[in-house]
């Protein structure tokens, strides 16, 4: 008996080791791109709209708020296909999350359900969400399901993509660190953006943080020609206007040409769950256009991501989810990752995303902030402080971070700059502000050098020669180089 368990011992290693060995065999490079190519998004084969309805027929046996059931006669529709309301004068898109049995999928709601009732059909469009993307979406203002919201007629364009997509491969991704000049010199010095980076908007209501966007848009197209898409999550509607006439008023929007050069997507607070949920991807989406098919170097601004996990949060407990921390959904990490990892920078161009985030009682532990912290490359910190005393941008050098603060990326200089001003911005005080109390002079009325440094104003153009000067307690030492201006005018 020993003797044949001994066998079978034997016979199961050599099995194991035959697998290893079979397993650890290099991959050939063919399955690399294989698997790179089925990865992309053919925007060739989606240049006609999405296809007609009529895939599957069903019809609606229970309304709950954003929460919608819908039964089928025969076929159901795959998880996230959107599916379209009949017999309404707007149209109502319902995103399939749930498959429940009995030829029943639950549904939610892309916009209000009210004078929804039991038996109204509904038909399968056989696809996810499309929404129309390339250059005709710039200067304009679409919704969740790639509407246009402001009143200037239909988006004419023959591309359309699937808000829901994978992230792109490993083998697509380039490894290259290389920061992204905004101009802002504080910015740009002590915290730089990387391409294809993620970086935190930390800021209230009154501190510039619109301003500071604003700024962001301005320089990005000016110095690269590159574009941007602003994705309004849950936000007031009202800010949203003052937006969009702002931009208007600073011509990034051209309501008479076609140079405009930011596209906007509005899911504001007083959109269902299911809408707060899913714009920030469609605003991805239209970015991921510019990326892959024009090799641009593409802003993707969310405000404000924690709307986003909020909205999530509201769906899961719509859809009978068992709530995990603080009453967060338990996707929230994955619902996370899903969307931040398409942020990224490919051999063709790159995505630069700038979220705002909301802080819940200034608490840094709570689930939705804290998994958003995960995926930052930097964070750029407004104080009110620093606003109140009249310093735009209010960015405090001090608790801004970037990930590129390297030599290795940065350069030997450029790292040794930084370094020193926030070493001397912090002697003798404990803190930024205390210092800056102090530093004004009621004499000249201004504020000295290295403080008026911080400061940008829109007359300063983006690749004039600057001054890094260093405050001591007698004078002030100030070394110009303008020899590298070419690279980083903020050095």
């Amino acid at each position: 008996m020993l003797g044949f368990v001994g066998r079978c011992v034997a016979a199961a290693s050599a099995s194991a080791s035959a697998s290893s060995s079979q397993l650890l065999r290099p991959v050939p490079a063919a399955l690399f791109r294989a698997v790179a190519a089925g990865s992309r998004r053919d925007y060739a084969a989606q240049t006609a709209p999405a296809p007609k309805a009529g895939v599957a027929t069903g019809r609606i046996v229970a309304v709950i708020g954003a929460v919608v059931d819908v039964q089928f006669d025969e076929g159901l529709p795959p998880i996230l296909n959107a599916l379209e309301v009949q017999g309404r004068d707007t149209r109502l898109v319902l995103e399939v999350a749930q498959h429940l049995g009995e030829s029943t999928v639950r549904t939610i709601a892309m916009d209000g359900t009210e004078g929804l009732v039991r038996g109204q059909k509904v038909l399968d469009s056989g696809t996810p969400i499309r929404i129309p993307v390339g250059p005709e979406t710039l200067g304009r203002i679409m919704n969740v399901i790639g509407e246009p919201i402001d009143e200037r007629g239909p988006i004419t364009t023959k591309q359309f993509a699937a808000i829901h997509a994978e992230a792109p491969e490993f083998v697509e991704m380039s490894v290259e660190q290389e920061i992204l000049v905004t101009g802002i010199k504080v910015v740009d010095l002590l915290a730089p953006y990387a391409k294809g980076g993620k970086i935190g908007l930390f800021g209230g209501a009154g501190v510039g943080k619109t301003v500071l966007i604003m700024e962001l848009i301005n320089n990005v197209a000016k110095a690269h020609g590159g574009y941007s898409v602003f994705a309004g999550v849950g936000e007031r509607t009202r800010e949203g206007n003052d937006l969009y006439h702002e931009m208007i008023e600073s011509g990034v929007i051209n309501l008479k040409d076609t140079t405009s050069k930011v596209a906007l997507v509005y899911g504001q607070m007083n959109e269902p769950p299911g809408a707060r949920a899913r714009v920030a991807l469609t605003g991805l989406t239209v970015a991921e256009y510019f990326r892959d098919q024009e090799g641009q170097d593409v802003l993707l601004f969310i405000d404000n991501i924690f709307r986003f996990t909020q909205a999530g949060s509201e769906v899961s407990a719509l859809l009978g989810r068992i709530p995990s921390a603080v009453g967060y959904q338990p996707t929230l990490a994955t619902d996370m990752g899903t969307m931040q990892e398409r942020i990224t920078t490919t051999r063709k161009g790159s995505i630069t995303s700038v979220q705002a985030i909301y802080v819940p009682a200034d608490d840094l532990t709570d689930p939705a902030p804290a998994t958003t912290f995960a995926h930052l490359d930097a964070t750029t910190v407004l104080s009110r402080a620093i606003a109140e005393l009249g310093i735009y941008p209010a960015v405090d050098p001090l608790d801004s971070t970037s990930r590129i603060m390297d030599p290795n990326v940065v350069g030997q200089e450029h790292y040794d700059v930084a370094r020193g001003v926030q070493k001397i911005l912090q002697e003798n005080t404990t803190t930024f502000l205390s210092k800056l109390s102090t530093w004004w002079d009621p004499s000249k009325r201004r504020w000295p050098r290295p403080t008026s440094w911080l400061r940008s104003t829109r007359e300063q153009p983006l690749q004039s020669p600057t001054r890094v000067c260093v405050w001591r307690r007698s004078h002030v030492a100030c070394r110009v180089f303008k020899d590298y201006n070419k690279k980083n005018p903020c050095i």
